[in-house]
């Protein structure tokens, strides 16, 4: 991540269906792409990755104007 622009936030060992979960920030999803890609292309493990939105996102997406129209309606 360093060499990428980003950065490693935490990393923690856990019980159950995930053995570890990985907390990173980087520069664009396009770089946690690329990581994920290559992590996973090694096969030596399985990966999700779950996009985080900060509050502040979260305050833009809701002034944003969106056209929608359910089906049936």
């Amino acid at each position: 991540m360093k060499s990428l622009g980003g950065r490693l936030e935490a990393f923690y060992f856990a019980f159950g269906d995930n053995d570890a979960y990985v907390i990173t920030e980087a520069p664009d999803n396009v770089t946690t792409a690329a990581v994920s890609l290559t992590v996973s292309a090694s096969g030596a493990v399985r990966t999700k990755t779950i996009v985080l939105l900060a509050p502040e996102e979260i305050d833009q997406a809701a002034k944003k104007t969106v056209k929608f129209r359910p089906p049936g309606s």
